[in-house]
Order: structure tokens, then C-alpha cells, then sequence
């Protein structure tokens, strides 16, 4: 039993310890920065209280200390979008991910309510709405993201980081077209812009978002060159335009200004074509032809052009080895090629030693008849 006598009082600014009427629990009362804070010390021990007492001054005193209950994930998103505006990312990604996907599931929701349960409602919901695998594990890692900054900054916004286990994907698309499909798309393209958006893709593996958003100011038909301004990489490349890419170009920008959009149907900038293209791969004998299927074509065209992999990457904005290798599809006539060249390798090799064996051995019978 704990003494009863009259404790000293403490020094000024180090809080208190006491008893409310009528409670049996021990409360704690100290002052930060000027905002009093008083809590409960959830013990009846007066003891016990003098140590929450001090672990709390210590908690608020570090930043360590979290008042999460106004906090909404909202809030946390915004200090994403801050941290992808300063560091130069693709800023238009992320935002269209919380607005089309995240903000009318999240936006209101308090963020210490976000739990195992909550993400599991979200992916029932993208699943619903047919979303892949793969599109909810990157919007959920933008979530994840959010709260990891809310976590680290100073002070804290939420008491623990949010975690979620990643869903299973499935296998990269292995498509892609050779040259006489290529050539079919393009005899069946009609609107100009789709047929110049059809050799920038194929050419250089341009992909969807980056084409929309090419300004006129970015290309230059002087130089022969484009300059991608933002890319999913959150880099900016260069590339060099081949004929057929700068007449199609030439044809497209002809008396716009140079704020306006390339790509445009009638006065209006092009916002999406998948009409338009799947009309396109069906005249083709392409159906099922995705847009991007063009990139991995890309990819594989540089490589067999013997064009030095550091330079493909440069060209289609890879940055990892490994997405690029993934991109790098072998097809059943590049093995057949390959076994050709195999073939060749060692025909020419059993030719060069059967003649260094005939030479020898005329060498050597010169030696015995002389």
C-alpha cells in the first residue's frame, strides 16, 4: 500500500500528477510549448503516474508524441503531392491516382481509422470496378507513401507507418508487333494524328501519356529533335526524329502556336483514342492490340538493330535494367535466328580446323620428303 503522506511539490514546468474526485486512476497534467495537455495515466499507482508523467514530457518534448485525431488521409496525400512537386516526379500520375481512385474511398476518412481492414474494403472495391493486381498494389503504395512522410515528419502526423501485403501479379504482357503489322496499322490510320502518335510509338516507345501531352514548343523541326518535358520516369529525354516522324510532324503542328497540343481532333487536344484504335487493330488483324504493345516493340527493334542497350534506355526512358530486360521480348523466329547463327558459329569453326589440319599435314609431308 502506497503512502498517503504529502508529497513536495515538484519544480515549476515539470507537470503533475493528481487524482480527480472520484477516480480511481491517476491523471497527468504538463504544459509544451505553451498547450497544456492532460490525460490519463490509466494506472492507480502514483508511482506508476510519475513515470507515465515523465515518458509523455519526454514524447512531446522529442516530436515523438502523435495527436492524430484531426488527421485525415487527405491531409497526408497532400504532403505526397509536395514531396513529388519538389523532387521533380510525375506529379500528374500521382494526382490522378488519388482523384480517380484513392480520394473517393480515403478523402474524408480520419487516418489513424486506416487499418488492415479498411485496404482490404478498397480492394474488394478496385475489384469490383475490375481493376488489375497490379494497379492496386501502385495506388495503395502511394497511400503507403503518404503516411510513411506523415510518420517521419516533425512532428509526427500518425503513430505508425501503414502496411499492407502487395497482391500477386500477374506476368508482364509478352506482346508486340513485328514490321508488317506495323505497316498494316498504318495503311488502316485515317485521322492524322493517330497515324503520326502510331510512328512515335513504334519508333521510340513513346507511351500514351507522354504523347498526349506533347506541347508544339517541344518539338523542334530544325533541330529534327522532341524533347519529352515529364515522363513517368520523372525525367526528361531527348530524341531524334526519323523522316517518316517529322513529316507526320511537320503535318500536325502546321499553323498551331507553339502552346498549343500536337495532337488534335479537330480544334480540340486529343484526351483518348481507344476508339479509335480498336477499330484501327481490328481492320489490321491486330485485335486485342494494346497501345503500349508498341513500346515492348520498340525495345525489341533497338536491340536487334544492334544499337548499344544504354542508348535503347535512353531512347525509351528506362531507367532499371531489370523493366527493360522485360521489355526485351524474344520471339520464336529470333530463336531460330539464333540457332542459325549457332549453326554457322561452329560450321565455320570445323571449316577452319579441318583446313589448319590439311596445312599441317602438308607441312609435314614436305618435312618427310625433304
Amino acid at each position: 500500500m502506497e503512502s498517503t503522506e504529502k508529497k513536495p511539490r515538484g519544480k515549476r514546468g515539470q507537470g503533475c500528477v493528481y487524482q480527480p474526485k472520484g477516480s480511481r486512476n491517476w491523471w497527468v497534467k504538463f504544459s509544451i510549448h505553451g498547450q497544456v495537455i492532460q490525460q490519463s495515466a490509466e494506472t492507480e499507482s502514483r508511482r506508476e503516474a510519475l513515470d507515465v508523467l515523465k515518458a509523455e514530457i519526454l514524447k512531446h518534448a522529442s516530436g515523438e508524441a502523435v495527436d492524430s485525431g484531426k488527421v485525415t488521409v487527405e491531409s497526408l496525400y497532400s504532403v505526397l503531392l509536395t514531396d513529388y512537386r519538389i523532387n521533380g516526379k510525375c506529379l500528374r500520375w500521382a494526382e490522378r491516382n488519388w482523384n480517380n481512385h484513392l480520394k473517393p474511398f480515403f478523402g474524408v476518412m480520419q487516418a489513424k481509422a486506416v487499418g488492415t481492414d479498411t485496404l482490404n474494403r478498397y480492394i474488394e472495391s478496385r475489384r469490383q470496378e475490375k481493376a488489375a493486381n497490379g494497379s492496386i498494389n501502385r495506388e495503395l503504395s502511394l497511400l503507403q507513401r503518404a503516411f510513411m512522410l506523415g510518420y517521419e515528419s516533425q512532428p509526427r502526423r500518425v503513430a505508425r507507418p501503414l502496411r499492407f501485403h502487395r497482391l500477386v501479379v500477374s506476368k508482364p504482357r509478352q506482346g508486340f508487333i513485328e514490321q508488317k503489322q506495323y505497316d498494316a496499322l498504318a495503311a488502316n490510320c485515317s485521322a492524322l494524328y493517330m497515324r503520326a502518335m502510331l510512328a512515335l510509338a513504334y519508333t521510340f516507345g513513346f507511351r500514351k501519356a507522354e504523347l498526349l501531352t506533347l506541347k508544339i514548343s517541344d518539338v523542334d523541326l530544325f533541330a529534327g529533335t522532341i524533347r519529352l518535358r515529364t515522363s513517368k520516369n520523372g525525367e526528361p529525354r531527348k530524341v531524334s526524329l526519323t523522316q517518316e516522324t517529322r513529316n507526320l510532324l511537320t503535318a500536325c503542328i502546321t499553323g498551331k502556336g507553339p502552346g498549343g497540343a500536337v495532337f488534335t481532333r479537330g480544334s480540340k487536344p486529343v484526351a483518348d483514342f481507344r476508339g479509335t484504335w480498336d477499330k484501327i487493330t481490328l481492320a489490321a488483324g491486330c485485335p486485342g492490340l494494346l497501345f503500349h504493345d508498341l513500346r515492348r516493340s520498340t525495345v525489341r527493334n533497338m536491340v536487334r538493330a544492334g544499337i548499344p542497350e544504354v542508348v535503347c534506355m535512353k531512347v525509351s526512358g528506362h531507367k532499371t535494367r531489370n523493366v527493360f530486360d522485360r521489355y526485351n521480348i524474344t520471339s520464336e523466329r529470333d530463336l531460330a535466328d539464333a540457332a542459325r547463327k549457332i549453326e554457322s558459329s561452329q560450321l565455320s569453326y570445323r571449316q577452319a580446323n579441318v583446313a589448319e589440319n590439311a596445312q599441317e599435314t602438308q607441312q609435314t609431308e614436305t618435312v618427310i620428303l625433304q
